[in-house]
């Protein structure tokens, strides 16, 4: 454990910044290997910076941008300044001439630098640094009209120098846990069960519906049985009291800002943390 911390490289939908500190209180004081099975944009992984990490995703778009950065850093940082510098005087326009070649890799399956590239700087130009696909997986979200500096070239070197030692995998939750064993913490900050179930369509996308969600309940009370410190994090919705409750896990609701939310006033919700410990 380190005292330090890094920046992540980018926004993520459900990303645990403003949870940090509710999270770090309830950490187990001594664990071994540390996995995380959803890392999106890494905000925990990054401010706990644990020696002996594997991280996971589904979206193979943003484990790419990892591996880039974490293999070959200086190729990244020169594909996205210049797609920062070539920025034409039309930012929209240009912003979706990008999206469009994003979109044509990805099809293509490209798993490159240039697509790492092009993937942070959409996350840091779209609206909100929502990643969102339609039903033909082509990412559609809208311009936000700005022209920031896609990426702080000092914490992407920090971010590379740490991820030499993580072991980063893209795939199914259930195979990245496999190998997690007694005295090993595991954090799963899972796709959001939606708050009202009737909009359970919109998750099938990214494939997380709700056999999801009783997969992963399954995987929690399995890796309580191999002795697996675990802490989840999710919306504090029926599905998920349902899934977790009367099994003596630790449930903890705590509120936090909606980021996402587009109507202000429905911007403040309650989270909920669950300990198995």
């Amino acid at each position: 454990m380190n005292n330090s911390y890094i920046t992540p490289f980018v926004k993520w939908a459900g990303g645990k910044r403003q949870l940090l500190l509710q999270i770090k209180e309830r950490m187990p004081e001594k664990y071994n290997n540390y996995y995380e099975p959803f890392v999106g944009g890494g905000a925990v992984i990054f401010e706990l910076l644990p020696a002996n990490a594997l991280i996971n995703d589904i979206n193979k778009a943003l484990i790419n941008a990892y591996r880039q950065i974490c293999n070959t850093p200086e190729t990244f940082l020169k594909a996205v300044n210049k797609l920062d510098k070539e920025m034409w005087e039309d930012g929209k326009e240009y912003y979706y001439s990008l999206r469009d070649h994003y979109n044509d890799k990805l099809m293509r399956a490209e798993y490159d630098a240039e697509l790492a590239a092009l993937f942070v700087f959409i996350n840091k130009h779209c609206f909100n640094g929502l990643y969102r696909v339609n039903g033909k997986g082509l990412f559609n979200v809208p311009y936000n009209n700005t022209r920031i500096v896609s990426v702080d070239e000092n914490a992407i070197m920090e971010i590379s120098k740490y991820l030499q030692g993580v072991m980063i995998m893209d795939g199914d939750f259930e195979v990245a846990c496999k190998e997690a064993k007694k005295g090993d913490f595991v954090f799963i900050d899972s796709p959001y069960a939606p708050l009202n179930p009737a909009s359970f369509e919109s998750y099938t996308k990214e494939g997380f519906d709700i056999e999801s969600h009783q997969r992963l309940a399954n995987l929690f009370d399995e890796l309580t049985d191999r002795g697996c410190y675990c802490m989840l994090t999710n919306h504090n919705t029926e599905l998920i009291n349902e899934l977790y409750g009367g099994k003596g896990y630790k449930m903890d609701v705590v509120s936090v800002k909606r980021m996402i939310n587009s109507d202000a006033s429905n911007r403040v919700g309650e989270e909920i943390i669950i300990c198995n410990y």
